[in-house]
C-alpha cells in the first residue's frame, strides 16, 4: 500500500514540477518571437493551443467523454456563461504575460505569480463565502505591504503583476464553477476565441502585415509550437493534480514564478533592486505563512491567539 502510494506521489510530483517548470521557463519562448506583436502571437497560440487539443484528443481517444461533457455544458445556460467569460480572462492574461515577457518585465510577472494564490484565496472568500484563518490574514497583510511598498517606491502601481494575477485568480474562480475536466476545459476555451483570433489573422495577412505568411518560417514554426508550449504544460499539470493532494500542489506552484524571476534577473539582466527584494522578501514571507497555515505549529499558535482574543472581548 505504501509503495503504491509513493508511486503516485512521484508520477504526480514528475508532472506536476515538469509542468511548473515549464511554465518558469516560458518567457524565453516568447522571446524568440518577440519581433511578433504580443496581439498577434496572442491570436496564433489561442488558434494552435485549439488545433493541438484537438490532436491530443483524437490519439488519446478521449473524443466520446469530450462530447458528453459539452452536452452537459450547453445545457446549462449558466456554464456557457461561465466558460466565456473564463476564454476571455484566460486570453487577458495570456496576451499581459507575452507582452511582458518582450518588454522587460519578467521579474514582474514573477510578482504577479506569487501573489496569484493569494488572490485566488480572496476571491473565495468574496465570492463564494469561504472564511478566512487568522494566518491567511496575516498572509494577506504581508502581500499589501509588499505591493504597497514597491507602489510607494517606484511612483507607480506593479500593475501587470496585479492584471495577472487578477485575471488569473478570476480564471481559475469560473472554471471552479463550470467544475469541468482540463482537457475539455482548455479546448472549449480556445474553440469559443479561436474565430476571433481567426479573422483578425486573416485580416492581418490579406493586409500583408501578418508574419506567418510574410515572414520568416522559422517565426512561422515558432508561432506554429505556441500551441504546443500551452498544451503539454496543462496536461502534465492536470495528470499532477490527479495524483497529488492539494497541499503539495500548493508548494510546487512556486516553482514556476521562482524561475521566471532568475531567467528575468540573470538571463535578460532585469533590474532587481533593493525596493524589488523588500518587496518580494513580503510576498516570500506572506506565501510562506501561507503555505503553512495549516501545520500544527501553526493551528496551534492560531488557536492560542483565539482564546485570548474571545477572552478579551468577553472582558
Amino acid at each position: 500500500m505504501r509503495t503504491e502510494q509513493l508511486s503516485e506521489n512521484f508520477k504526480g510530483m514528475s508532472s506536476a514540477g515538469g509542468a511548473y517548470f515549464l511554465w518558469g521557463i516560458l518567457p524565453v519562448y516568447w522571446k524568440l518571437v518577440k519581433q511578433v506583436p504580443a496581439h498577434e502571437v496572442l491570436a496564433h497560440r489561442i488558434i494552435w493551443s485549439f488545433f493541438f487539443m484537438i490532436f491530443i484528443i483524437v490519439i488519446t481517444k478521449r473524443t466520446g467523454p469530450l462530447i458528453n461533457e459539452l452536452r452537459q455544458i450547453i445545457a446549462d445556460s449558466k456554464k456557457v456563461s461561465f466558460v466565456a467569460i473564463a476564454s476571455l480572462l484566460i486570453s487577458i492574461n495570456w496576451f499581459t504575460y507575452i507582452w511582458a515577457v518582450n518588454d522587460n518585465r519578467i521579474v514582474e510577472t514573477s510578482l504577479g505569480y506569487y501573489i496569484n494564490p493569494l488572490v485566488s484565496v480572496l476571491l473565495g472568500i468574496i465570492v463564494l463565502k469561504e472564511k478566512l484563518s487568522f494566518w491567511q490574514i496575516v498572509s494577506f497583510v504581508l502581500a499589501t505591504i509588499g505591493v504597497i511598498y514597491m507602489t510607494y517606491n517606484f511612483g507607480s502601481i506593479p500593475w501587470v503583476a496585479l492584471l495577472l494575477a487578477a485575471s488569473f485568480g478570476l480564471y481559475g474562480l469560473f472554471k471552479k464553477m463550470v467544475n469541468i475536466k482540463a482537457l475539455t476545459s482548455i479546448t472549449l476555451e480556445t474553440l469559443i476565441i479561436s474565430p476571433i483570433a481567426f479573422i483578425y489573422l486573416t485580416h492581418l495577412e490579406k493586409q500583408g502585415l501578418g508574419v506567418f505568411y510574410h515572414g520568416v518560417w522559422s517565426i512561422s514554426g515558432l508561432l506554429i509550437g505556441t500551441g504546443i508550449v500551452t498544451a503539454i504544460p496543462l496536461l502534465l499539470f492536470a495528470n499532477g493534480a490527479n495524483h497529488l493532494p492539494l497541499k503539495i500542489l500548493g508548494f510546487l506552484q512556486y516553482i514556476s514564478p521562482t524561475i521566471a524571476l532568475i531567467i528575468g534577473v540573470f538571463v535578460y539582466h532585469e533590474a532587481f533592486t533593493a525596493t524589488h527584494l523588500v518587496s518580494f522578501s513580503f510576498i516570500w514571507l506572506a506565501l510562506t505563512v501561507f503555505s503553512l497555515s495549516r501545520t500544527k505549529p501553526f493551528v496551534w499558535f492560531e488557536e492560542i491567539v483565539m482564546r485570548k482574543y474571545i477572552v478579551a472581548c468577553r472582558k
